[in-house]
């Protein structure tokens, strides 16, 4: 069995368990599924695509770190917000981890995308959009649970609405070179990326609206996220093996 299925089980199982930790081993329990969701993705865009899909991966964690350490130093392009000390390691008041989102979900975003529309230019502001969309889930049970906050506020959960502008915005030139380093449809070799993309979207779905009892990030979130999984998944299926 490929190692990136044996780490997406291992994500999916830990996930599960995560809702019946004590509050004292949350936080560990976050770090370790955001490493495990990294790693599965690493490993599925390795053996899927190889040196290419790794590079796409690092150009992701690279170009989110940098312009997260810009967010938290001028406010742009998310809008003004710090990080807590829970996610640990940080430079320039940005946690490594940090990073470490931008790159698990990059190439879910860019292998839906291309279910989507098989057009490059479109194909980069999907996959914006599909990145953004994960972010309607992810931001509000973070600031609420203390990894970052938004002094602010804002009219959706507590998150203001340039943290989205700023996730698409980020989402482009990291799906531009995604475009360069591989233009190819998706094909049966990126269902495990496909497959994190819809696991994502179903669990958060689920996780929001009957664990954790928040309706409308469940709404948002299941929107967003299904506006392109659903249509993925559509095409796919209709593909076969």
């Amino acid at each position: 069995m490929r190692r990136s299925r044996w780490l997406f089980g291992a994500l999916v199982a830990s996930q599960v368990l995560y809702s019946r930790l004590p509050e004292a081993r949350l936080v560990g329990a976050t770090r370790a599924i955001v490493g495990l969701l990294l790693g599965a993705s690493v490993s599925e865009a390795a053996e899927a695509r190889g040196a290419r899909g790794i590079a796409g991966v690092a150009a992701a964690g690279t170009i989110g770190m940098a312009a997260e350490q810009l967010g938290v130093r001028t406010g742009k392009p998310f809008g003004h917000y710090t990080y807590s000390d829970k996610l640990g390691l940080k430079v320039g008041g940005v946690p490594v981890l940090a990073a470490a989102a931008w790159a698990m979900m990059a190439r879910p975003s860019w292998v839906v995308a291309g279910h989507v529309t098989p057009a490059p230019a479109a194909r980069v502001v999907v996959a914006a959009g599909a990145l953004t969309a994960w972010d309607v889930f992810l931001d509000p049970r973070m600031a609420r649970d203390g990894y970052w906050s938004w002094p602010g506020g804002g009219r959706y959960e507590g998150v203001p609405a340039s943290n989205f502008a700023g996730w698409f915005v980020t989402g482009l030139p990291v799906f531009a070179i995604f475009a360069l380093l591989d233009r190819a449809a998706p094909d049966a070799r990126d269902d495990g990326a496909l497959a994190l993309y819809a696991w994502t979207w179903i669990g958060e779905t689920f996780a929001n609206a009957v664990l954790w009892h928040r309706p409308v990030t469940a709404a948002a979130g299941a929107a967003a996220m299904g506006a392109v999984a659903a249509p993925a998944l559509r095409r796919r299926m209709s593909l076969g093996s």
